[in-house]
């Protein structure tokens, strides 16, 4: 961060003035998203983000297997195994015989967390809803990439130090 007066020639105040915004702002949201409260049948599960990604990508779209989630993710199928595998024991998730190929499995969200788990994330959904709906496909699509590009860079500073 620099100040206006010993500013390289060439930089963006606004782009200064857009990163000091966002400073200031992501540690709010983050703080938020924290606060929202787990419903009690889950509390005891240990969730982690991680969980939560592959819970909301099989709320949003149905049962998967393995490989599906783990492309969705992206993620190792290993890494995906090893969560289902643990959210199998602790009854979060159901693997399913693939009527089409019974070699296969599908995993699915079991109907006994499902409430708990639609409840939970559905705020989460619902503000984004909102925050996304006035903007173009063409902006949504450069927000979220920007937000990708944002994660990039955080892990190569991480990967640096």
């Amino acid at each position: 961060m620099t100040s206006s007066k010993r500013r390289p020639a060439g930089q963006d105040p606004d782009l200064d003035e857009a990163v000091r915004a966002l400073l200031l702002l992501m540690p709010r949201m983050v703080g938020r998203v924290k606060r929202i409260p787990v419903p009690e049948q889950l509390r005891s599960l240990e969730l982690s983000p991680r969980h939560l990604s592959m819970l909301a990508l099989m709320l949003f779209d149905g049962p998967m297997t393995v490989n599906q989630l783990a492309n969705r993710l992206e993620v190792a199928p290993t890494t995906v195994s090893l969560m289902v595998s643990e959210l199998s024991r602790k009854n979060v998730l159901t693997r399913l015989e693939d009527e089409n190929d019974r070699r296969r499995r599908i995993i699915d969200i079991t109907d006994a967390t499902r409430p708990d788990i639609e409840t939970w994330l559905a705020n989460g959904a619902r503000a984004w809803h909102q925050a996304l709906d006035p903007l173009t496909p063409e902006q949504r699509r450069l927000f979220i990439d920007t937000l990708l590009a944002y994660e990039t860079a955080l892990e190569r500073t991480n990967a640096a130090d």
